[in-house]
Formats: C-alpha cells, structure tokens, sequence
C-alpha cells in the first residue's frame, strides 16, 4: 500500500471516481463505448458575490489527456477489487489500449465566463468523454476559483501593489498548493512562496520571514535588532517581519538605525493587529520603505484598508486565497451520436446540443464587454461578437503550445478591464446571464417535447 499518497502522471488514470468505470464497464457490455458523446463543463451558478469566473486548469486539463493511459499492473488492481466481476472481458482488453482520441473545445485560460458558459467540451467516443470527468472538474474547478480570487485581489488592490501568494500551508493538499500557486499567478498576482511551484514554472520565489527566527534570535544572541542584522547579514534587503513584539518599537529603532547608517531596510511586513494604524505610524518612522500586510486578508478586506487610509504597498495572500467557497462546475452530457440530451430534474435543468459562446463589444467601444449569448455550435457570429470556444485538440492531438503566465495574466486583466463596474465589484454584484439564442431554445423546447416532459427553465 502506498501510504504517501502522491500523485504522479502514470496514476492519473486511477484518480477517478468509481462510477466512471462501471459506466464504462456497462457501456462496452451495451456495445456502445465508441459511440460519439458530447459533453460539456460548465457552472450553473457562481459562488456568492462573484458577478463573474476567470477560467483557469485548461492545461492541467490537456496534460492529463495526453498522459491517460492503463498500465497491465492497475488493470490488474482493478480486477483483484472483484466488483468488475461481470464486466465483459472487452472492458480489460479497452482499458490496455486506452488512449484520449477526441476532441477539445475550450476558452483560453485568462477568460472571462458566465453562469451556463462552458469552458469546455469533450467530443470523443462516450467511454473516453465519461472517464474524464472527474480529473477535468478537479483540475478546471479548483483553479477557476484560485484565479477569479486573485484576480478580484487585483482589482481590488490595483496595478501598483505587489501581491504575493502565500497560501501554500492552507491549500487543501500539496497539489493543490502547486495549482493554486499556479492559478494565482496567472491572474495578477506577482509572485509566490511556494519554492516547488516557483521553480517549475520558470518564476523566482518571494517571501519574508517568519516570527519563529526573530524570536529564536532575539533569545539566543541578545535582540530583535540582532535578529534582524543577522537575518540581513545574509539575505540582505530583505522584508524584515516587525510585529513578534512592539510593532512601533522596532519601526523606531530601525529608523534611528537607518539614520546611522548602520543598517539599510528596503521592506518590512506587517502580519497582525491594527493594520491600518500601523502602517501609517510605520510610514511615518520609515518613510521610504516598502510595507507589506498579511494575515488572513481577502479582497473585501484589503477594499476596507485602503478606503481607511492604511499606508501599505503590498499584501502577502493565504488562507483566504486558496480556500472558500468552491466552484461547483458540471460536466454534462449533451449530445449523443447526433442526438442532443439534456438533464430536466429540477434545480439542474441544462441546455441540450453542442454550444457556443459569442462574446459582444460596444461597436464603437472594442474595449467594453456588452452581452454574451450561449448559441450552438452551428450558429454563426453576428457583428462585434467573437466565439469564445477554440479547439485546441484534434483527434488526441493538441493543436497548441503551453502558454506562458505572463500571457494568461494579460487576458486576465484585458477581460476584467472590459466589464462594467456592476460586474466587478465585489460585494452584491450584477448576476449576469447570457442570452439564450433563439435556436437554442428552439432545440431546448423541441427536446423537452420529445422526452414527453413539461417544458422547465434552466437554472439561473
């Protein structure tokens, strides 16, 4: 048994849940695992006060397709489980074979979405769009929500400051704290503190220091000004942590310091009490340095920081970054061998047929976001819209190289810059639905009628 519980690429097979195996299983046994399934992911609603979501995994997403395999060692854990025992032996032969065939639609990483917005849609045979599921809504829903939270920090705490992540010791598992880290980037943060993830994606770690060194320093070689020379001594320049103590006491005696010329301090951090008061004392002994702010902080309280007057220029990001409210995106089938579907239960209506997005800008205005309308993929564009949905994989093979963060983070903030302010704000935002094009709801309408059902609403 592998007590460590560490994903690696070759298990990213196994990383399912067990009902897309039985399907799987029943499907081949009903002769009809290669027929051609659509589906889709999308979120029905968002989370509270979010007016939008800023899509993010695509490439998690893609990785995983490329990498799906069964190895003859996990075919044969699956059997050794006994609940396959009437599975029929074409099941074990397909899953030998295994390889992700099909295609993939999706809006770029960066993207602004809506309510019902897919983003993105697997056209493959049905065995291989149903086993998928649960690795792409783990991957696409996780770091959805990372950057929609990052990139309202952004927006929130503006171009100037410098926001860190920091959320590495609250994420819900050590790979989530590499997906977050990487969410977090890609929609405006600056850095991250997460040396693994830093590394891996071509970017330079950032961080302070923890109270643990002052104190220890403070105790074994005489002060917490020792403690900070020493800790400069070898990192030099760098943020010095100012609150295990008296916050305002240290401020003073590194500004008399200052002033001597017997220390040069570039940053400090602020991690606890009144952030506001503090910072302006701060600023007022330590005119020209950075002030940096952590401890719990999301958007809604770095909006009441500033909106008082907190004298601070950067914020270092955890808890609040990488946790909260999740996004419950769906993945739905839609269409089948041609034939659309969709689910009619109550509360989780969907929207039948293969779908588009068509994205609308003031004609006279490009760089201002008018309307969305959610169409099938067979509608054409209408003048000012664009289609949100590319595809990105052909036949198992991806069209396209890895974006750079750099690049996501452009779109990020283009497309938040786009929206109106009743969209982005962060407390009881404009709840934006896109609209429904007239086909569509044609087809919505006609296939209600053929599963002789009475004619619901989606849900809003």
């Amino acid at each position: 048994m592998n007590t460590a519980l560490l994903l690696q690429p070759q298990d990213y097979s196994l990383l399912t849940d067990l009902y897309q195996l039985t399907m799987s299983a029943c499907y081949v046994g009903e002769e009809l695992e290669q027929r051609s399934a659509s589906f889709e992911l999308f979120a029905r609603k968002l989370p509270k006060d979010f007016g939008y979501l800023v899509a993010m995994g695509l490439e998690q997403a893609l990785d995983y397709l490329a990498q799906l395999h069964f190895t003859s060692d996990q075919v044969t854990a699956l059997q050794s489980t006994g609940i396959f025992a009437d599975a029929p032996a074409r099941f074990w032969e397909m899953l030998t074979e295994a390889r992700f065939s099909g295609e993939v639609w999706a809006v770029p990483e960066g993207t602004i979405v809506f309510a019902n917005e897919p983003l993105l849609r697997i056209e493959a045979p049905l065995w291989q769009a149903q086993i998928v599921e649960t690795y792409l809504l783990n991957a696409l829903n996780y770091q959805t929500l990372i950057a929609t939270r990052a990139a309202r920090l952004r927006d929130v705490a503006g171009e100037s400051a410098v926001l860190l992540e920091f959320g590495t010791r609250r994420a819900f598992s050590p790979q989530a704290s590499l997906w977050a880290a990487r969410a977090a980037l890609a929609a405006g943060l600056n850095s991250t503190s997460n040396v693994l993830a830093a590394l891996q994606l071509g970017q330079v770690p950032s961080g302070t220091m923890a109270h643990s060194l002052v104190m220890a320093l403070s105790a074994l070689e005489g002060s917490e000004d020792q403690a900070f020379t020493a800790f400069h001594r070898y990192f030099p320049g760098a943020a010095l942590l100012i609150d295990t103590y008296d916050t305002i006491a240290a401020a003073q005696n590194l500004a008399d310091r200052v002033k001597a010329g017997e220390i040069q301090v570039n940053a400090i951090r602020l991690d606890s009490g009144d952030l506001v008061t503090l910072s302006q004392q701060v600023r007022q002994r330590l005119p020209g340095v950075k002030i940096f702010a952590s401890g719990d902080l999301d958007e809604f309280e770095i909006d009441r920081l500033k909106a008082a007057g907190a004298a601070i220029d950067g914020y270092g990001l955890g808890t609040k970054l990488v946790t909260g409210s999740p996004v419950n995106g769906v993945y739905k089938l839609v269409e089948i061998d041609g034939i659309p579907v969709m689910k009619t239960s109550s509360g989780k209506v969907t929207y039948p047929g293969r779908k588009q997005i068509f994205r609308r800008h003031h004609p006279e205005h490009p760089e201002q976001w008018e309307a969305d309308r959610l169409a099938l993929i067979t509608e054409s564009s209408q003048p000012n819209e664009t289609p949100l949905l590319q595809p990105v994989v052909q036949q198992g093979q991806r069209l396209y190289p890895s974006e750079d963060l750099e690049t996501i983070a452009h779109r990020t903030r283009t497309a938040i810059r786009t929206l109106p302010d009743t969209i982005r704000r962060i407390q009881s935002p404009t709840s934006y639905h896109p609209d429904i094009s007239p086909p569509l709801q044609t087809l919505t309408e006609t296939t209600q009628t053929k599963l002789h059902i009475p004619t619901p609403t989606p849900a809003p």
